[in-house]
C-alpha cells in the first residue's frame, strides 16, 4: 500500500450504503471537506438521512454514475450489490473501498487526527481498523490542539528560509533544530510558544 493524502474537495466521491459504518464514512468525508459527494441508500435510516441531507439518493447508483466517480466507498450493503459496484468501478478505473473486505478494496481509509492543516493518519492496510482507531485515541493525547499553531509557526519560518535562499536540506535541518529548541516533542511541552518565532540561521 502507498499512503497518500487526497484532497477530496476536488474530486467526485460516492458513498453507497447505510448503518453505523456508512455514517462514520460520511462523517470522515465531511470532515475532510468532500464537496462533490453523492450518497446512495435505498432505505436509509433517519440518522444517515439527516447527515446526508440533499445529497442523498434513495436507490443504488447506476453503472454510469459509478463510472464517473473517482472514489467509491461501500458500506452496509448486500454482498451481491457490493460485487456489482466493484465490477463496474474496476472496469471504469474507479478506486473503490468495500468496508471490511480487503480483497475487493483498492484503498483503505486511515484513522485520522486533524490539527488544522496537520493530519496524522494511522493505517493497518485494512487488517485491523479497531487497532488503528485505538492508536488514534492514544495519539490524540500526544498530538493536542496546540499543534495547529505550531504548524503555522514552522510554516512561516519555512517561507522565510526559502525566501532567503535556503535549500531543502538546510530547511529540513533548521526545522529539526527549531522543533528541538522549542521542545515540541518533549511529552511535557504542551503549550505552544507565545513569542514570535525567531528564524534559525
Amino acid at each position: 500500500m502507498l499512503p497518500i493524502s487526497v484532497d477530496v474537495a476536488h474530486i467526485h466521491v460516492m458513498l453507497v450504503g447505510d448503518g453505523a459504518v456508512a455514517r462514520r464514512r460520511l462523517a470522515l468525508l465531511d470532515e475532510a471537506g468532500a464537496e462533490a459527494l453523492e450518497i446512495y441508500a435505498p432505505d436509509p435510516g433517519p440518522e444517515l438521512a439527516a447527515m446526508a441531507g440533499a445529497r442523498l439518493r434513495q436507490r443504488f447508483p447506476l453503472p454510469a454514475e459509478i463510472a464517473r466517480a473517482q472514489l467509491v466507498f461501500v458500506a452496509g450493503v448486500p454482498q451481491l450489490v457490493a460485487s456489482d459496484i466493484c465490477r463496474v468501478a474496476n472496469a471504469a478505473g474507479v478506486l473503490v473501498n468495500v468496508e471490511d473486505n480487503r480483497r475487493r478494496s483498492d484503498f483503505h481509509s486511515a484513522a485520522v487526527i486533524r490539527r488544522g492543516d496537520l493530519t496524522v493518519a494511522i493505517s493497518t492496510n485494512g487488517k485491523s481498523p479497531g487497532l488503528a482507531s485505538l492508536m488514534r485515541r492514544v495519539l490524540e493525547h500526544r498530538v493536542g490542539p496546540e499543534w495547529e499553531l505550531r504548524l503555522d509557526q514552522i510554516a512561516a519560518l519555512r517561507q522565510a528560509w526559502r525566501a532567503a535562499g535556503a535549500d531543502p536540506a538546510t530547511i529540513g535541518r533548521r526545522t529539526q533544530e527549531w522543533v528541538a529548541r522549542e521542545g515540541w516533542l518533549d511529552p511535557a511541552a504542551r503549550e505552544p510558544s507565545q513569542e514570535p518565532p525567531q528564524p534559525i540561521r
